[in-house]
């Protein structure tokens, strides 16, 4: 005795229909859940010298969105000129039990230019990195931290021993590699492509020494696929 194919096709497309309903409902919730961004750092954060929506927060913001995430606006906590230890004091200063489902760091090139110690670094470093983990809601995987870009290769930097300033910034990025890998969090190597402004200015912005939106993109790039990783997991 034949099976009735037409109750078996009947039933296959429920099926789908269903898997499908049941596949579109998740990915609708996900992508219309609000999602909260925090960017900590400095001038390479706030995005010295090109529009506010050129910045790595924005651009990354406006990524997302496109491509159906409910964004809001990022929070900066960042100035222009900061060191680990003005952002910590710019952390206290904000006020807010929000959890956020991304945080990035950027923070050191200050701590070098101003000649700071660099175990002072590691260690104002460290408690940032804490308190980036707290802000995620006490998700390590939720946080980003960026190497610190060259400015060594920048016009700023003519009549200055670039290779020692390219020196520094390695050490410094050592440490905060060093304390990234221990708190399990992500590391993004920005520190690389910053070099190339030395054959390409186009990567600068104006002042010719921050990085231009043409830099920040090649960040967002890099970037976008690890947060939406974080923001699946």
């Amino acid at each position: 005795m034949y099976p009735n194919t037409r109750f078996i096709f009947t039933f296959y497309k429920f099926f789908i229909l269903i898997l499908f309903t049941s596949i579109s409902g998740v990915s609708e919730q996900k992508n219309n859940k609000q999602i909260r961004y925090l960017a900590l750092g400095d001038s390479y954060t706030i995005g010295e010298n090109v529009k506010p929506q050129q910045s790595i927060p924005y651009q990354l913001s406006s990524k997302l969105r496109k491509n159906g995430y409910n964004m809001k606006d990022p929070v900066i906590i960042a100035k222009t000129g900061w060191t680990t230890c003005n952002l910590l004091s710019g952390i206290e200063n904000y006020n807010s039990n929000i959890k956020f489902d991304v945080v990035t760091l950027l923070i050191g090139v200050n701590n070098q230019f101003q000649g700071r110690n660099i175990e002072q670094y590691r260690s104002e470093f460290k408690i940032i990195l804490n308190k980036s983990i707290k802000f995620a809601d006490n998700s390590n995987k939720n946080v980003i931290v960026f190497s610190i870009p060259d400015w060594g290769v920048t016009s700023f930097a003519d009549g200055l021993d670039r290779k020692k300033i390219s020196q520094e910034i390695d050490k410094f990025n050592e440490v905060n590699r060093e304390e990234s890998k221990k708190a399990g969090v992500y590391y993004i190597n920005v520190t690389s492509i910053s070099r190339k402004a030395a054959f390409d200015p186009t990567l600068l912005a104006a002042d010719g020494l921050h990085p231009s939106d043409k830099m920040y993109k090649i960040w967002v790039d890099i970037t976008y696929p690890i947060v939406i990783k974080l923001l699946s997991d």
